[in-house]
């Protein structure tokens, strides 16, 4: 058996080695690879050999360097969100000022480049408000831009999906269910629209198509010409967007 609670070293071949999180699942059914903006990790069940988790890591190490280069933030990232305290935030792609304001109930002023939480005093006791009010205003906005598309999109393959939830996901930009509904991860509403349109598009062609065979790839171009840029710009500010989001809504006060 595998030692618990530590990690495992998987060396790149260029002099420098990768920490791995191991973590033993008791309903797994097979190993698992994840990668996160805190780290990778895999999963295995229970009576799982050594050697073959190392395997499995020895096979999969170029996606994981991959991944972790994609998901990689920069040291200084950005400040932790605190009462009264003003700060920047990528409101869809913009530079936007987040200020606050005493108010008689919580609720989000938006006057273009600046956001105005109005709470009632002591901001401190009222943080938990002001990040739910933050996440709600995010999905509200979201979800504007979301119905559009996805109408559109619908008409064009003649498929739907049966529903759209918008929650924060930790290494995921979006998902389809067996059930045909969408998953959105909720640090889109800080990206660029094209972004956020790239990824709807991506989980709406599995509609069509549930691997992603070029002819998924060819669904894709058909639905949005040019969503190459998007993607790409996602891998490379996706982990920023992420961070962003985190210091938002999650408490770490």
């Amino acid at each position: 058996m595998i030692p618990e609670g530590d990690f495992l070293e998987l060396s790149t071949g260029k002099g420098s080695s990768i920490k791995v999180l191991k973590a033993m699942h008791p309903r797994a059914r097979r190993l698992r690879l994840s990668v996160t903006p805190h780290g990778a990790r895999v999963s295995y069940p229970r009576g799982t050999h050594p050697a073959q988790v190392y395997a499995f890591l020895r096979e999969n190490s170029d996606w994981l360097q991959r991944k972790l280069s994609e998901l990689r933030i920069p040291r200084h990232g950005p400040p932790p969100l605190r009462a009264g305290v003003p700060t920047l935030i990528p409101l869809r792609g913009e530079a936007t000022e987040l200020t606050w304001r005493e108010g008689d109930y919580p609720r989000i002023e938006d006057r273009g480049n600046e956001l105005r939480l109005h709470v009632p005093r002591p901001f401190t006791t009222a943080m938990p408000a002001a990040r739910n009010l933050l996440a709600a205003y995010l999905e509200t906005h979201m979800r504007r831009d979301l119905s559009r598309w996805m109408a559109q999109a619908s008409e064009q393959l003649d498929a739907a999906p049966t529903g759209l939830r918008i929650k924060p996901l930790k290494s995921l930009w979006g998902s389809l269910d067996a059930h045909d509904r969408i998953t959105l991860d909720l640090s889109l509403a800080l990206a660029p629209p094209a972004a956020l349109r790239y990824v709807l598009m991506h989980e709406m062609c599995h509609l069509k198509v549930r691997s992603h065979a070029a002819r998924f790839w060819a669904r894709v171009g058909e639905l949005m010409p040019g969503y190459q840029a998007q993607r790409d710009w996602l891998r490379e500010n996706g982990a920023i967007l992420k961070a962003e989001m985190e210091r938002l809504i999650e408490a770490r006060d």
